[in-house]
């Protein structure tokens, strides 16, 4: 954990003295109003926390704020422990930044951020339905989507090899500054690229293992169906046509990608890429960002696009990351003013910018930014990332199911061992009646 002073007095939260606070109201004076403390994630991107501290700088120095930062990793779930440390102490920071299905386990100890949320979306316009997914819980706002950590797990995908090995101009598909022309983009077509990348020898490296990259393009894959494990209202649905058709074509699909795809974590889809391994991963910004430091003849060739339709549609994996206001804040009003300040779009566009375009917001009228028109190289490779002509509808695996049984679904990777169990020699209908079991106990749960 990394923390940066903006003032003098060090923040000491224990539960005792969180017991004995009385929550004091924001007033913006000449004086000192108050004090107010944030856990923001750790970024992995070189300077990306330099820029998010002077944003929060020049608010405090503005509304005469005492602001104090933690930046938290989240290797090794150091954010994870935090946040439940801090939830079980009822003491610590005013503002956390959540993870993706973070603000549906601990609803009850979130303050609303209903009004925040109302005038973000007057003033930025929508959010997408997996935000409201993850962030309205029982009627109310309890988070605001964080611009910092948010992405899209779309494809990335060498142009030359795609080109060379599977006749597909990845570019012409998804033209800089220009609406796709995707149409021929399809699962079928899909499944004969990777055939023909697996042939020539650079397989499309997609985990099959349980973390959260395998499991994400899983998901998409299954939505591209409309293939749902438990529907919305928490009946369990994994003996349908849709969910057979799905895990079928995942096991086709399995067929062509590396061999040790079963055993594969978050890292090893972009080790895959930067080595010069295969045509295409499944990931946000970050593999070309590496290739671009370590291998630039790699990402001189990289182009990042949106993901084949199927039957029910072109769906991509998108994970937001939430900044949300513990209850047991005491400043919640300066906390609230912050969160306002950063989600204008000056400060989301100074947050894209110095992640090199991974950080993503939510908002439908903040996909425009330079950044992703101009990173490069090649220019334009980042350019269709934020799904800027909304061509694709942005979810998380497991969703429609009740929250709490999709973050059971989704952490205990149930639609990647699906395919794994049938990839290996199970029959179909011995796996759909595994993964139904597995439903039914998280309903117990």
């Amino acid at each position: 954990m990394s923390r940066s002073k903006l003032s003098r007095r060090r923040f000491l939260a224990t539960s005792a003295a969180a017991a004995a606070a009385v929550s004091a109201p924001f007033v913006r004076t000449a004086h000192a109003a108050g004090k107010v403390s944030i856990g923001f994630w750790d970024h992995w991107v070189p300077g990306a926390n330099d820029v998010t501290k002077k944003i929060v700088q020049e608010w405090a120095e503005k509304e005469k704020v005492e602001a104090e930062i933690d930046f938290i990793p989240s290797q090794g779930n150091k954010n994870l422990i935090t946040i439940a440390a801090e939830a079980q102490a009822k003491a610590g920071h005013d503002i956390f930044a959540h993870p993706t299905w973070s603000p549906q386990g601990y609803a009850e100890q979130l303050e609303p951020v209903d009004d925040v949320m109302g005038d973000l979306i007057k003033e930025h316009g929508n959010v997408n339905d997996t935000v409201k997914y993850l962030g309205f819980v029982g009627g109310k706002w309890l988070a605001v989507p964080a611009t910092s950590g948010s992405q899209i797990k779309g494809p990335c995908s060498r142009i030359d090899l795609m080109k060379s090995l599977a006749g597909i101009d990845v570019q012409a598909m998804y033209p800089a500054g220009s609406a796709p022309k995707a149409e021929s983009w399809t699962l079928d077509a899909f499944l004969k690229a990777a055939e023909a990348c697996h042939k020539g020898g650079k397989a499309i490296g997609i985990g099959l293992g349980t973390t959260s990259d395998s499991v994400d393009s899983a998901g998409a894959f299954f939505h591209a169906f409309g293939a749902q494990l438990v529907n919305d209202k928490g009946d369990i649905t994994v003996k349908s046509d849709k969910v057979r058709q799905a895990l079928d074509y995942c096991k086709r699909l399995a067929a062509f990608l590396p061999p040790d795809a079963p055993a594969w974590d978050d890292a090893s889809n972009n080790k895959w890429l930067v080595a010069g391994n295969g045509a295409m991963i499944m990931n946000p910004p970050s593999a070309w960002a590496v290739a671009k430091r370590d291998a630039p003849q790699i990402a001189e060739q990289c182009w990042t696009h949106g993901f084949p339709s199927g039957p029910n549609g072109r769906y991509a994996p998108f994970l937001p990351y939430f900044w949300a206001i513990w209850g047991f804040s005491k400043n919640k009003s300066a906390a609230k003013s912050l969160l306002r300040h950063l989600s204008t779009r000056a400060s989301a566009e100074r947050m894209v910018a110095s992640s090199g375009g991974y950080d993503l917001p939510s908002f439908e009228k903040l996909t425009d930014f330079k950044t992703w028109a101009e990173e490069g190289p090649p220019k334009g490779t980042l350019y269709h990332y934020p799904n800027p002509h909304n061509h694709q509808t942005l979810s998380i695996a497991a969703a429609p199911a009740p929250p709490k049984i999709a973050f059971q679904i989704y952490n205990q990777a149930v639609q990647t061992k699906m395919i794994v169990r049938h990839l290996q020699g199970e029959a179909m209908e011995k796996t759909l009646a595994w993964a139904e079991s597995e439903c039914e106990g998280f309903m117990r749960t």
